[in-house]
């Protein structure tokens, strides 16, 4: 048996495929919808997939379930509460698939989603009592466990679930041996949870010593603890839990239809009949010179996680980017499931080079610029688009915290008549806050250069004092 993680850094994503050399046999695990490295890895091995198997309806990623079913054949498993629009196999808890020395045990694990199941993994070359490994999709992670209120939105509670998942993990998972390998879906960045760690394999012992979650405690007790502090969830997340329930078009298909070069002139036509105009170049690039009322996500940053949360997936969306990073912006888009977009601008920048009506450019600031802003007797509005736990950590003196994505419902919380400074913690997030604040009229804002980071490495600790003429406080 070969058991094999693929783990997608910008989305924290860990899907699997587990081999049988003796049947040449595969099944894959939670994929990611760019399919491309599972077959490729079939390909090394020779090995057929026959089943492709999704834990739960995933909210931060749509699954490449349909994508693989297309391309070899295989079947969509699921356990037996999953309902969806197009044909599965449904487990039941303790329902077994076996091939080769390869056995997998589903165990109905709800708590992260009603759904949820886990797979227990046993290479019966080695042992058919004691299992090696454990995929526990969003029910278990490594030093955290799937946080219970997502589901809110579609009648079912944080609290009810919190309770079935204090049973999934005490009465299931948690019974299984010590050294079982423990495989979950998501690793540190995720939203999935509050307290990922870095890891991305560890053990039932281990995680029965270390997680916090996993400690001895009533029900109440765990349920009171799970739900608390949890982040934010993106705006995308029911969007992408619906859609993986449902029938819809492939990756392959998407990108075909979208990897359409569109002229200037038909790109402004579709700015004015409301098209969301995504630019995906570097934050330093797009401050030298964008589209007015473009946004800036950055390809190189927690790219699908912010598309998702600042842009609507249904409206029609062109793209501007650096030339030949067409395609791969399309793409991961699609892998949360923003299949509309509509093409790019031919030529990117270069179109508007004899355009200067329709090009806008950023101000930037450095740190010790801002710092003798401050000091002066009209100091500009500095707003700090982290989130409030970032803020709370650590800001500089009199900011005022909007985080990025209540920004555009919220502009008007910030003073007109002043100079604005908005920043985040690196200058990723603030760059698409000057694009927010560029569309609602405030096209005099600049950007903090290396954000908050910039502010700490050249002032010290967030609560060191400026010197005596920068009198009105420079940092907390």
């Amino acid at each position: 048996m070969i058991v094999k993680q693929f783990y997608l850094e910008c989305l924290a994503h860990a899907s699997y495929m587990i081999g049988d050399e003796e049947t040449k046999t595969a099944v894959v695990v939670d994929p990611q919808r760019d399919i491309d490295q599972y077959l490729q890895e079939a390909r090394v091995h020779g090995w057929r997939i026959r089943s492709v198997f999704l834990t739960h309806f995933h909210a931060d990623f749509l699954a490449g379930h349909l994508e693989l079913q297309k391309q070899t054949g295989a079947d969509i498993s699921m356990g037996s509460k999953a309902h969806t629009d197009f044909p599965i196999i449904s487990f039941k808890d303790g329902e077994v698939l076996k091939f080769g020395c390869v056995k997998i045990k589903v165990l109905e694990t709800p708590g992260h989603t009603p759904e949820s199941i886990s797979l227990v993994v046993y290479d019966l070359a080695t042992s058919s009592e004691r299992p090696y490994c454990v995929l526990t999709g969003d029910t278990l992670f490594i030093g955290d466990v799937g946080r219970p209120d997502l589901m809110a939105s579609v009648g079912t509670t944080a609290d009810e679930l919190g309770s079935q998942l204090f049973d999934s993990l005490r009465n299931k998972l948690m019974l299984l041996p010590d050294e079982t390998l423990v495989y979950p879906a998501h690793g540190a960045g995720s939203m999935c949870g509050k307290n990922l760690s870095s890891e991305t394999v560890s053990t039932v012992g281990k995680q029965r010593w270390e997680n916090y979650a996993l400690q001895p405690m009533t029900r109440e007790e765990f349920i009171g603890l799970v739900t608390a502090d949890q982040p934010e969830a993106p705006a995308y997340f029911g969007y992408d839990a619906k859609m993986n329930r449902e029938a819809h078009q492939t990756l392959e298909v998407v990108v075909n239809n979208s990897l359409t070069p569109l002229p200037l002139e038909m790109v402004l036509e579709l700015q004015q009949n409301d098209a969301q105009i995504l630019d995906v170049r570097k934050a330093v690039d797009y401050a030298g010179g964008h589209l007015k009322g473009s946004l800036n996500i950055g390809l190189m940053g927690k790219f699908a996680t912010w598309a998702g949360t600042l842009l609507e997936p249904k409206r029609p969306m062109v793209l501007i980017t650096e030339p030949g990073m067409e395609k791969e912006a399309i793409e991961r888009l699609g892998r949360i499931g923003f299949d509309h977009v509509v093409g790019y601008l031919d030529g990117g920048m270069q179109a508007l080079l004899n355009r200067p009506d329709l090009l806008q450019k950023g101000q930037r600031i450095s740190a010790q610029m801002l710092a003798e802003l401050l000091s002066t007797t009209h100091p500009p509005t500095v707003v700090d688009v982290r989130a409030e736990k970032e803020w709370e950590a650590g800001h500089i003196d009199r900011s005022l915290n909007i985080p990025l994505p209540h920004l555009a419902e919220q502009v008007q919380r910030i003073p007109e008549g002043t100079p604005v400074v908005v920043h985040c913690a690196s200058g990723y997030r603030s760059s698409a806050a000057l694009g927010i604040l560029e569309r609602a009229g405030r096209t005099q804002a600049m950007d903090l250069i290396g954000g908050y980071d910039a502010w700490i490495t050249t002032w010290g600790h967030p609560k060191h004092k400026l010197q005596s003429e920068c009198t009105t406080s420079c940092a907390k």
